[in-house]
């Protein structure tokens, strides 16, 4: 039996019927509770000990198998906590010395390979696969000829070109499905290697073709799950995501009466996301026994029966006969089909990979940051909104995150209180001219009042000086205060000034004493979303940025 229940603070619950009927339960089980706040997930029984609790740092796509987690919990009386990150900042907390999680589940074990250079991670073992393929509608599929033969990357650049199809896809510097693709990318154009290799990156010809099939991107994002989501609100042409997320896709489209994806496995050679969950090491011995039992949990025959419910493919046994019918080979999914793997790159390959697709290859941004100088924001606020920025500028700073500009790319800064306080645009990515920029953010002054929608629709306007489809674009709020509230105002002018149509998305960074609300609107309405910068405006920054 699963509770849920919503603290006094405010914490917003998804409430999720789970364990009905999935798992044959004939041992005790306990009941659990389930808290979800922001990107964390809690499951815990009324007498775990939270001194033997697991605590995990996972990738987004893995928020579908909490069920399979809160089992464990009942069945074991004990709590597991989940952080959901992107892929670089599992890698990075890796690196830090593991940040004081009891174990790491990524997407890709190539995140583990590049973080845990000082080697605590143990028990390391794939729990499923999942292969990262283009998800198209089935009629314009069906209309370029890839439902009846195999589709090459070259058949799919010049479908883009030809302006035939655009698509979603994940950065390929924050997400491990968009590294991933990208890499494939690099395979396919390259006429499948054995393995990529630094040296083949300098070739001119590989980086056009690269960047022309980047141009088809009209929405991005940091996160594989948020990407499904996003995909969902909305009427787009294709993503690029997992199997798993596609076939899940799938399932809401069909019973929303939409039309069904159709999974294209480009015929170079796919990248596997092998979800390996490691244990990291930390010295307790009472963590390590209940992580080893939660993997042989999650590895045991029944269990894997339930992973393959979800789509997923699992290597311990075999696809069921009752299971195979959740990969529907009418939407492109045939498990019966010989997939070829595209191999990893060493680490040095993928570090400069990840470097010339974020300085030179991706589709430039046009990113607006609209930045609170009212007066609530003067001491620690100012002081960490301005350190947020130099992060940002800062080239040195901003490749520590795989987050520096590209050569094309477009950055504006509205500075508003209640009004318009002042606007620095700067083009490029050079050096002292991002550090200009911000050292003219660095000399405003807050004061005044707080009026959030002013400057957005000063953005809008701003973006009429710019061929919108030539960018990744967004608006990035930032706001520590309640704003008058003009929403009803902003959101006829968002639909009846052509902006809705031009899908530009206005994220929102929440700071002190903000009006969540307001926020989430503007998210819902523009399909964006709302990033938590209440204790690390820093880090929010860095993540909103990671969208686009």
């Amino acid at each position: 039996m699963i509770k849920f229940f919503k603290p006094a603070y405010g914490c917003i619950l998804l409430l999720s019927l789970v364990l009905s009927g999935c798992i044959n339960n004939e041992e005790t089980s306990f009941d659990v509770t389930v808290f979800r706040d922001g990107n964390t997930t809690t499951l815990s029984t009324e007498n775990s000990d939270p001194k033997k609790a697991l605590l995990l740092v996972s990738g987004s796509e893995n928020r579908e198998l909490e069920f399979l987690l809160e089992d464990f919990c009942g069945k074991n009386d004990t709590a597991v906590t989940i952080a959901y990150m992107g892929s670089l900042d599992i890698m990075k907390i890796l690196a830090e010395g593991g940040g004081g999680y009891d174990g790491v589940w990524p997407a890709n074990s190539m995140w583990i390979s590049l973080g845990d250079t000082s080697f605590k991670v143990k028990h390391t073992v794939s729990i499923y696969q999942t292969p990262v393929v283009f998800g198209i509608k089935k009629s314009i599929a069906d209309s370029l000829g890839f439902t009846a033969h195999e589709v090459s990357v070259t058949d799919i650049l010049a479908a883009i070109q030809a302006k035939k199809f655009t698509f979603c896809m994940t950065s390929a510097t924050q997400s491990n499905s968009g590294a991933c693709a990208y890499i494939s990318f690099l395979y396919a154009f390259l006429g499948n290697p054995e393995m990529v290799k630094s040296e083949d990156l300098d070739d001119p010809a590989l980086q056009r073709s690269v960047s022309e099939l980047l141009k088809g991107i009209n929405r991005s994002s940091g996160s594989s799950d948020w990407l499904k989501d996003l995909f969902l609100s909305s009427d787009y042409d294709a993503m690029v995501n997992y199997e798993t997320l596609i076939i899940s896709s799938n399932k809401r489209l069909k019973e929303e009466g939409r039309e069904p994806l159709y999974a294209v496995y480009p015929k170079e050679g796919v990248a596997m996301a092998d979800s390996p969950l490691g244990y990291i090491n930390n010295g307790n011995s009472e963590k390590e026994a209940l992580f080893k039992k939660l993997q042989e949990y999650l590895l045991s025959a029944p269990v894997q029966l339930e992973i393959q419910k979800t789509g997923r493919r699992t290597g311990f046994i075999p696809i069921s006969k009752e299971n195979r019918k959740v990969f529907n080979a009418d939407e492109g999914i045939d498990i019966n089909k010989t997939l070829s793997i595209v191999k990893m790159p060493d680490a040095a390959a993928i570090e400069k990979a990840l470097e010339l697709y974020q300085e030179k290859l991706k589709k430039p941004s046009l990113t607006f940051y609209c930045l609170d100088f009212s007066g609530s924001m003067a001491g620690p606020g100012e002081a960490q909104l301005k350190e947020a920025v130099r992060n940002l500028l800062d080239q040195d700073m901003a490749r520590r995150n795989l987050l520096s500009a590209g050569e094309k790319d477009e950055n504006v800064f509205v500075l508003f209180n209640e009004g318009i306080r002042q606007i620095i645009s700067i083009s490029g990515n050079d050096s002292k001219d991002l550090l200009g920029a911000y050292n003219k953010v660095d000399s405003a002054k807050p004061g005044g009042g707080t009026d959030i929608y002013t400057p957005i629709v000063k953005c809008f306007e701003l973006m009429q000086g710019y061929n919108i489809q030539d960018y990744i674009s967004s608006i990035i709020v930032m706001s520590d205060g309640e704003s008058e509230d003009y929403f009803e105002e902003f959101s006829g002018f968002y639909k009846t000034s052509g902006m809705e149509v031009l899908d530009v998305p206005v994220f929102s960074i929440m700071f002190g004493e903000a009006n969540q609300t307001q926020l989430d609107g503007l998210a819902e309405l523009t399909r964006a979303r709302v990033f938590d910068g209440k204790t690390d405006l820093i880090a929010a920054f860095k993540n909103a940025k990671g969208y686009n």
